[in-house]
């Protein structure tokens, strides 16, 4: 079976900047997974390409059906997940599982399977740094952006449990920690 590098942090930590960078380094042999969500777009995000985007009532189903290798009710009413089917894609290239999701479905995947798994969390440099930037985004209200800075100081206090923690102050200088980090643990296998 493939392995599994976890992306995790708060939102606006720049997970999805630094993944862009990882994925054109081809020593570390990443496939991205997709996320479901039963969230809906935002912007130009496509379904089967950013996210599957699916229904509230189709999440459930999915949910029910056993489908998910993870998944957590990130906002009220507001689910995220990697359906089994992902793995599954990306085990039959051959290639290492590249995974960016929240911090409570990066500690039920490290759970499942152990050692195959590198967790990584991306830490703002500071919360006003953190506001800064989702504010820069331009995508969300205001209500949003405190909803997720409350949501960002809550999964601060997850960092201590993932394997290796990054401050994302400096992009280029946290890629390549990451990549330093991400290739150790391929040379374990």
């Amino acid at each position: 079976m493939s392995r599994i590098i976890i992306i995790s942090g708060p939102s606006g930590t720049g997970k999805g900047t630094v993944i862009e960078h990882l994925m054109k380094e081809e020593s570390l042999h990443l496939s991205f997974s997709i996320s479901a969500t039963n969230r809906d777009p935002r912007g130009s995000e496509q379904h089967g390409v950013e996210y599957y985007f699916l229904s509230k009532e189709e999440f459930a189903r999915n949910i029910d059906q056993n489908l998910f290798i993870e998944y957590v009710e990130v906002y009220p009413g507001r689910y995220y997940g990697t359906l089994k089917s992902e793995l599954k894609r990306i085990d039959t290239l051959g290639r290492n599982l590249l995974l960016d999701i929240d911090v409570e479905g990066a500690l039920q995947v490290k759970k499942l399977y152990g050692e195959q798994v590198l967790s990584i969390f991306l830490q703002p440099p500071s919360m006003a740094i953190l506001r800064e930037r989702l504010e820069k985004r331009g995508t969300e209200t205001a209500d949003v952006i405190a909803s997720r800075l409350e949501r960002a100081a809550y999964e601060l206090s997850f960092a201590d449990k993932f394997d290796r923690t990054f401050v994302n102050d400096n992009l280029y200088q946290c890629v390549e920690e990451v990549k330093k980090a991400i290739l150790n643990f391929l040379s374990k296998k």
